[in-house]
């Protein structure tokens, strides 16, 4: 804790840029997923071949990815563009898995009512699917966001800047305080991360809340 104190400024620069980092390819792979995912849901064969294709990109060892990813899009392996690039790979492996999933979740007698009232397919995944598959698609996201949290610990090992830097400098320095307080704060930030994204979720999904309550209140009642 100490070392925490010592070191406030310095350790809030580097959660700044592990956040960062963390973040932009979480938002990048879900503009890329969730269209995609509610394309080749409907498509069997296609959504086998997506899978297939996002489980193999996810089993590539980050390491090698680093090393790979830069003379494909001529940069730096220390440019954090490389960092970005690779956790949105990952990022998207994860989420075009999760979003036909989560519309599968959607109960069959609402789309058959959606479609009975003339709601075409487009507007029925924009208006009916997509707001009620979010609960489970939330799910999700939650491990995504917590596994980029740990994932940009890796790109130290490359020089790229984060909270990674306490575990590389403390090994380096032989100082075990800063490797502990490099753990703790990426802990905190990725709890903190993950009520965010759920707190997110509660919000945007009223009636789940509604649901909730109304259980409750029939529970109360009996």
């Amino acid at each position: 804790m100490r070392y925490l104190v010592e070191n406030f400024p310095e350790i809030m620069g580097f959660t700044a840029t592990h956040l960062y980092l963390a973040l932009v390819p979480l938002l990048l792979a879900a503009v890329i997923a969730i269209p995609v995912g509610a394309l080749v849901r409907r498509v069997s064969w296609l959504r086998r071949i997506t899978v297939t294709a996002a489980s193999l990109a996810y089993t590539v060892p980050s390491l090698a990815l680093f090393v790979i990813i830069p003379p494909l899009v001529g940069i730096s392996a220390i440019d954090p563009l490389n960092v970005i690039i690779a956790l949105t790979v990952y990022s998207t492996a994860l989420l075009v898995i999760a979003v036909p999933a989560a519309l599968d979740s959607v109960p069959v007698a609402v789309l058959d009512a959606a479609d009975a009232v003339g709601y075409g397919p487009l507007r029925r995944t924009l208006t009916v699917d997509m707001p009620l598959a979010v609960p489970v698609f939330v799910s999700s996201l939650r491990v995504v966001v917590v596994t980029n949290i740990a994932m940009v610990s890796v790109g130290a090992l490359i020089g790229v800047g984060g909270l990674g830097k306490l575990f590389t400098q403390g090994y380096q320095r032989d100082y075990p305080d800063e490797i502990v307080a490099g753990i703790l704060v990426t802990l905190a930030l990725a709890l903190i991360a993950d009520r965010v994204v759920y707190a997110l979720g509660r919000w945007s999904t009223p009636w789940v809340r509604a649901d909730a309550q109304a259980v409750q209140a029939k529970g109360a009642a009996s």
